[in-house]
């Protein structure tokens, strides 16, 4: 692609239009917001850098060593100078727009870069001269939203420039779905900081006043945002927030494949509590040496998820009963089960005692028998050797099996048996290079406290079997024409009874494999065992909120997972840090997500789901051009030929002006 083909196309007028309200918002925010953080003590207190290099105290002990600020001022004026020739391309539709917000993005990116570059350097002089690093202010600074917001405009400006080439529009226009979640994230965040402004005075060594009151609200929203977001930069809470995302997954497919055949699976808690009985028979009382045991342990989650999953699905089908308030009434009754199972090691009837075996002879709390130790899932941290001071392996087995997967794939011809075949060579490359396939690492931090276990490499096979059999083969399209039109579908020759059974059977088994995590791989507090606090209810309901804000597609739910992971990981450490500020500020933004998509987005159809007129109309112009270009080749060839000229309506024998 040469600059000339880079130039010849226009953005559309809405593009340009979000391209210069970012722009000017970006250009006021570096004037009104702060610029970095210098340092932070632990209530949140900070000393602040603003544009274009005055510094604001609010700890009351600033720091006796600045960094550098040129550099970091210096491109952030050459930022400023690209926001304007942003404005510029913006109003007149300049083809270069695309260009600009790269400019923009990259001298963004290098202001945060350089400033931290610029504290590090501080933060490692201070460390050699003997001062602790918990008395380091500077070990806190970061960029703040003043550049945030550069960057922010630079990428929505390449984003709405490169929307002007048909081939970039298509490819962009197949994220159209983000638009509704993205953008429900975005309005809980607005709400979520007022909320935040209005209970949390600004952390401040002295009432703040005037401007340091203003510079300390922006940055009291920036230090709670940043706070929930800070496991993404740490590689132990990142763990933790894996950890976290782990049964999420679980749930949040369950409820999304249910959504995919037009049932709304509610049942997930009760789907869990189920897997997880089943799971702890199997796993206590089934004597199966080795690998074995935990393989059929984790079957066992499957088929008991499975069984509470088809219940509901079967009188769907055979009565037309809601599969709503049956999954509701299953709850209770697993919920029942769960708790009877393990609160007593007695159980009177007809006034005879029988002696329960799952709960342990003198325990007084409700708990279950411990699994045999070849049941457990290992724990990935302890497989990966990460702990301080010791060498860790990390192995590149699966992305040798992804390769494998991929050149079987693409090599084999196009059969019904090429994707069996690939995942199969795929699956035995794991254990033939788990071993030795990989790269050593000496790790300073440690993760032997971590809990994340192989129960997430199991959520991750379960994203990828719910991709492929909704996607690649019969039974998915079926249930996929199901859940968009039942009568279409039986039409068709569709057995809708058995493709509602087999929907909710599949997103009950997806549902009983969240159990694995807690039963066999340790994430409560170690104990391998069913427990009276296994969150089940919470873990189940919170599936339907990741599937919801992951349109119910496998790539989303974990995305989805993965942030709500994150944030109530986040949350801890906003719990710990501000005072009217606690981890339910977490359940606030969740419920607004919720709200929000449940809205739209507020976005209007004509946004999320246009015409095509409307959503391709480059493509359809370059149609209309190569249709006339190859009709015009047309017509030059039959008179080169000497054919004569094309027939048209007036000279056309078979038109015998019936038309006219």
């Amino acid at each position: 692609m040469t600059l000339v083909t880079l130039l010849e196309h226009r953005p559309s007028r809405q593009a340009a239009n979000i391209s210069l309200v970012f722009a000017v918002l970006a250009a006021v925010g570096l004037f009104l917001f702060p610029y970095a953080t210098v340092g932070r003590g632990f209530g949140g207190a900070s000393t602040l850098l603003l544009f274009p290099g005055r510094t604001l105290d609010l700890t009351g002990f600033p720091p006796q060593v600045l960094p550098a600020f040129g550099p970091t001022l210096a491109f952030g004026w050459a930022a400023l100078a690209a926001l304007a020739a942003t404005a510029v391309a913006a109003v007149t539709r300049a083809r270069w727009l695309w260009l600009a917000g790269l400019v923009t993005l990259a001298l963004g990116v290098l202001a945060a870069v350089t400033f931290e570059t610029a504290t590090a350097a501080v933060v490692r002089d201070l460390v050699a001269g003997g001062t602790p690093l918990r008395r380091i202010p500077q070990a806190n600074g970061a960029a703040n939203l003043g550049i945030f917001t550069v960057m922010l405009a630079g990428l929505v400006t390449t984003l709405a420039g490169i929307s002007g080439f048909p081939a970039w529009y298509a490819r962009l226009n197949r994220l159209r779905a983000a638009l509704v979640p993205l953008v429900a994230i975005a309005l809980a965040v607005v709400i979520g900081a007022v909320v935040v402004l209005v209970i949390q005075p600004v952390p401040s060594s002295t009432p703040a006043v005037g401007a340091a009151a203003w510079y300390g609200k922006i940055d009291l929203v920036w230090f709670v945002y940043t706070t929930l977001f800070a496991p993404l930069a740490d590689l132990g809470d990142f763990f933790q927030a894996l950890t976290l995302a782990t049964p999420l997954i679980f749930a949040g497919l369950a409820v999304a494949f249910a959504f995919r055949a037009g049932l709304f699976n509610i049942g997930a808690p009760g789907q869990i509590a189920a897997g997880a009985i089943l799971a702890m028979l199997v796993g206590v009382y089934l004597p199966v040496p080795g690998v074995l045991h935990a393989v059929l342990t984790v079957i066992a989650a499957a088929l008991g998820g499975a069984l509470w999953g088809a219940i509901p699905g079967f009188l769907k089908a055979r009565f037309g009963s809601s599969e709503v308030i049956n999954t509701i009434m299953l709850n209770y009754i697993a919920s029942a089960i769960f708790i009877f199972l393990i609160s007593s090691n007695t159980f009177p009837v007809f006034g005879r005692t029988f002696n329960l075996p799952f709960k342990p002879q003198g325990v007084n709390e409700a708990v279950s028998q411990e699994l045999r130790p070849d049941a457990r899932l290992a724990q990935i941290p302890q497989l990966l050797g990460l702990q301080a001071g010791q060498p860790g392996f990390v192995p590149l087995a699966p992305l040798a099996a992804l390769v494998v997967f991929a050149a079987v794939y693409a090599f084999l011809a196009r059969n019904r048996r090429r994707l069996l075949i690939a995942l199969g060579a795929a699956v035995l490359t794991l254990p033939l290079t788990w071993t030795w396939l990989g790269v050593r690492v000496n790790t300073s931090f440690n993760l032997a406290g971590s809990t994340l276990n192989l129960a997430f490499l199991i959520a991750l096979a379960a994203v990828v079997f719910f991709a492929v059999f909704l996607w690649r083969t019969s039974g998915g399209y079926a249930l996929r024409a199901v859940g968009l039109s039942p009568k279409a579908a039986e039409y068709g020759g569709i057995n809708v009874a058995r493709s509602t059974v087999l929907a909710m059977t599949i997103a009950g088994a997806f549902a009983g494999l969240a159990s694995t995590h807690y039963l066999m791989g340790g994430a409560l507090a170690g104990q391998y065992r069913l427990t009276q606090n296994l969150p089940y209810q919470n873990v189940g309901f919170d599936g339907i909120t990741v599937a919801l804000m992951g349109q119910s597609t496998p790539a989303g739910v974990v995305a989805a997972a993965v942030l709500f992971g994150t944030i109530d990981t986040g949350g801890l450490y906003v719990d710990q840090q501000l005072d009217a500020i606690n981890k339910d500020i977490v359940t606030v933004l969740k419920a607004l997500i919720v709200l929000f998509i449940a809205a739209g987005g507020f976005l209007p159809k004509r946004i999320t789901n246009p015409p095509p007129a409307v959503l391709l109309p480059n493509l359809a112009r370059s149609s209309a051009e190569n249709r006339e270009t190859l009709g015009n080749k047309a017509e030059n060839t039959s008179a080169q030929a000497g054919e004569g000229p094309p027939a048209t309506e007036a000279n056309d024998p078979r038109n015998d002006g019936r038309d006219a």
